[in-house]
């Protein structure tokens, strides 16, 4: 090939090349589950530790956020409430449990934690 026709088809080469762009994707935020949904995961995770640690639910109302339920003698409740700012918030409270029971609601907190990846 002679040299000036090698020259022109690099050059074209390169400048093919230089018209060449990647873009870097644009990052999109994940969506955001709504209050309800975490309260429903809450809910359930609550429910679910509550039977991991071997309390039998005798009421739930998903209304007032109060499940109920006993352990051997000792009133358990769980309240599951969505605070104004849409964070849920859930407490565990056991009656009786420090001479029965001592670390009960310890362990309903760290079930409950477990089942939600915490």
């Amino acid at each position: 090939m002679p040299r000036p026709l090698h020259l022109l088809a690099t050059a074209l080469l390169l400048a093919i090349l230089a018209g060449c762009v990647a873009y870097a994707p644009v990052p999109m935020a994940a969506p955001q589950p709504t209050p309800q949904q975490r309260f429903e995961s809450s809910w359930a995770a609550a429910a679910n530790a509550m039977t991991d640690q071997g309390v039998a639910i005798t009421a739930q109302d998903r209304g007032a956020g109060v499940i109920r339920g006993n352990r051997a003698g000792v009133p358990v409740t769980a309240n599951v409430t969505i605070e104004a700012n849409g964070n849920v918030q859930v407490s565990f409270e056991t009656v009786g449990a420090a001479e029965k029971d001592p670390g009960l609601t310890q362990r309903l907190r760290e079930s409950y934690l477990r089942r939600m990846g915490r």
